[in-house]
């Protein structure tokens, strides 16, 4: 039986960039947490302070959070290569991404809610032990983002005109965040057991819980919409691609764009479906060429179609 190698003609799908330093990262970060977390739930309860029970229940569901990002490290890095995947693994970070922000929403809910319970009926607080606990959450905080900052960053393509890309590790992005609420609650919950213990308001321990709720119930509204954007191959509002592909291909005078469809496949990386109609095509590989320029375009399909009005007027040329 006769087989052909079509070897040259194939490419892997594959878009996602090596993230074991950010799984590592992550996994470390999930000890350091895991630790801290029970320290003040333990604490906060003996001593009870509202915002201190905040701060250890937030790293409760931070190491959650963590967790799920590093399993989503885990399956991207496991199945890259597997075809079924058809434009690779990407997506499954920003789905890390994506359920890490309802996490943080949830925790951020149930904060409100026991911070409102604490102004009904609050309870006596040992100010100066719950102070010192929350200074350590805070140095453990501010260890834990020290660790991701590595990797979280963004990364930006410009080829010679205004023409940005961000290629940010959502998934990264909501661990980070989760560590940034974690230190949120800390600090205000040093400020709310400061003024319980110097000036004896005791009220602004619960105030500060719900000022925390607010703060990070935005952060979780913005990842949750940059991540389900990309989960419904929505065009990023940040990026100028489909100007600058019809810019290229057009620019010949002859060529029209009838059909396109950009989505993301990774970080900073794009998928794109062009149908192209012209009077004297070009090419795909011509037209596939135009967008080379364009390195976040990593996975190009192109249909061509001479126009229909053109074939029409060569017919009758030859009838005369």
């Amino acid at each position: 039986m006769h087989t052909t190698d079509i070897s040259p003609w194939t490419h892997e799908h594959n878009f996602m960039a090596d993230t074991s330093s950010a799984e590592r990262r992550t996994r470390k970060v999930i000890v350091l947490t895991a630790v801290m977390m029970v320290v003040e739930i333990v604490a906060g309860t003996i001593f009870h302070s509202m915002a201190l029970l905040a701060d250890g229940w937030h790293m409760s569901t931070h190491v959650t959070a963590f967790a799920l990002t590093a399993a989503a490290y885990y399956f991207c890095r496991r199945h890259a290569k597997d075809a079924r995947f058809t434009f690779g693994t990407g997506k499954i970070s920003v789905l890390g991404g994506f359920t890490s922000a309802i996490v943080l929403s949830g925790i951020a809910l149930l904060m409100a809610g026991e911070s409102i319970y604490r102004l009904v009926a609050p309870a006596p607080i040992h100010f100066q032990a719950a102070i010192i606990i929350a200074s350590v959450g805070l140095a453990v905080n501010v260890a834990s983002a020290w660790i991701l900052k590595g990797d979280h960053h963004h990364h930006h393509h410009d080829h010679g005109h205004e023409h940005h890309h961000h290629g940010e590790d959502l998934n990264m992005r909501a661990a980070y965040m989760h560590v940034l609420a974690d230190a949120l609650t800390s600090v205000l919950a040093i400020v709310a057991l400061s003024a319980g213990l110097f000036f004896g308001w005791v009220w602004l321990d619960p105030v500060m819980g719900l000022v925390g709720t607010v703060v990070i119930v935005s952060w979780a509204w913005m990842l949750l919409r940059d991540t389900s954007a990309i989960l419904l191959d929505k065009i990023p509002a940040n990026t100028d691609l489909p100007v600058v592909i019809r810019e290229g291909i057009e620019s010949d005078g002859d060529s029209a764009i009838t059909d396109l469809h950009i989505w993301q496949v990774g970080a900073g990386k794009f998928a794109a479906i062009i149908g192209i109609v012209a009077h004297h095509p070009k090419t795909p590989d011509e037209y596939r060429r135009i967008l080379k320029i364009h390195e976040e375009l990593v996975h190009v399909s192109v249909e061509v179609q001479t126009c229909q009005e053109h074939e029409h007027e060569a017919t009758m040329h030859k009838v005369e």
